[in-house]
């Protein structure tokens, strides 16, 4: 949350950089390819998530806002992040895309 000191500590700080260092400064989103200018928490702090590498990935602004977590601690859209971009055979991940077909037989 922004009012957290522990987001304002060296040790966030560190912890920060070292994440986006390890996910070269890149969305973890899959297709998504945008720079990474946050770091959010897997478990948020406020449900007991550990300020460790492990509990920490690196987004764009685009899907930490889509997860962000609103005043009552529950998160947007369930914290669920939509992929971008498409899948190996050219047909988008988006499923709202009208062209989505669920990429049949190829893993994502």
């Amino acid at each position: 949350m922004p009012n957290d000191p522990f987001y304002n500590s060296l040790a966030w700080k560190r912890l920060r950089s070292a994440r986006l260092g390890l996910d070269r400064h890149a969305c973890v989103v899959p297709g998504c390819g945008q720079r990474a200018t946050k770091v959010d928490h897997v478990i948020a702090r406020r449900a007991g998530g550990l300020d460790t590498i492990a509990n920490t990935r690196s987004l764009c602004a685009e899907h930490d806002h889509a997860i962000k977590e609103l005043p009552g601690g529950k998160r947007r859209g369930g914290g669920k992040l939509v992929a971008r971009g498409c899948f190996a055979d050219g047909s988008p991940r988006d499923p709202s895309h009208p062209w989505f077909t669920g990429a049949k037989g190829v893993r994502s």
